[in-house]
């Protein structure tokens, strides 16, 4: 039986940063498995397959972020893991993580769903843990004028856990990143897929808010990863407004009365 399966799901992505993502998911002496799942329009990213550990699957009608991730969840649910990594292709981390978060889950089988402390390459500490996002929360973050944000720098710093001392095990957490989900296989088969409808962004907030229904969620900042973040959100309209479209599916989903305050 594999104890870890992982998907990247990959767009035309820098290949010494993938290749750092893949390397540190196979350096482990556990058993696992790598879906490689290529939205790229050509498979010229297949070269990244060298390991027996790895299965390329091009998929070029790029449906998104959770529908692709689906693909490797299904496979997964197939290999009946004991449990599922959603890893993106800017992160890293050193030998023993997986292990590290494997015993954790091990040990703690009320937990469905963790999380570790993650920062930049430079140390610098990321701020991963939030609370359901309202409507408000998102308009503030990215799109408010540095000027009127320190107004409400305290509720954006409680939205991002900021009150919580993340050097110790937090439980209960509403919204877990997607950039690295370590899920508990046989509670994402209660759990279901990523929405499909979410082309990008919140679908992690979905699926942690989805897991917290059936499990525990956790922070275990006993492992440590290491993520560029390229914060495209804020660089960029065309993802403001993947971010809005996105929005707009999560909150007809879960309910519009408590997303503006």
């Amino acid at each position: 039986m594999y104890k870890i399966t992982g998907a990247i799901v990959m767009y035309n992505n820098d290949e010494k940063m993938l290749s750092e993502a893949i390397n540190s998911f196979l350096d482990t002496h556990l058993n696992v498995m790598l879906y490689l799942v290529d939205n790229s329009p050509t498979n010229e990213l297949k070269k990244m397959a060298t390991d027996s550990r790895i299965d390329y699957i091009h998929n070029p009608s790029n449906p998104g972020f959770g529908a692709s991730h689906n693909v490797a969840i299904q496979k997964a649910f197939e290999l009946d893991s004991d449990y599922h990594l959603v890893l993106n292709p800017d992160i890293y981390f050193h030998k023993g993580t997986l292990e590290k978060l494997s015993q954790f889950m091990d040990s703690n089988v009320e937990v469905g769903h963790v999380m570790p402390k993650v920062t930049y390459p430079s140390g610098e500490f990321q701020y991963l843990c939030k609370t359901n996002p309202t409507f408000f929360d998102l308009f503030a973050r990215g799109f408010m004028p540095s000027f009127l944000k320190k107004i409400f720098q305290k509720r954006l710093d409680r939205y991002e856990y900021k009150d919580k001392n993340y050097n110790e095990i937090i439980y209960s957490i509403p919204y877990l990143s997607g950039c690295f989900m370590f899920l508990r296989t046989s509670t994402l088969r209660e759990v279901g897929f990523f929405d499909d409808r979410i082309f990008m962004y919140l679908e992690d907030a979905d699926l942690t808010r989805r897991f917290l229904l059936r499990s525990l969620t956790a922070y275990f900042p006993d492992a440590h990863v290491y993520h560029h973040f390229a914060k495209l959100t804020h660089k960029k309209l065309k993802f403001k407004w993947i971010t809005v479209e996105s929005a707009f599916i999560y909150f007809n989903k879960w309910g519009w009365l408590k997303s503006f305050y």
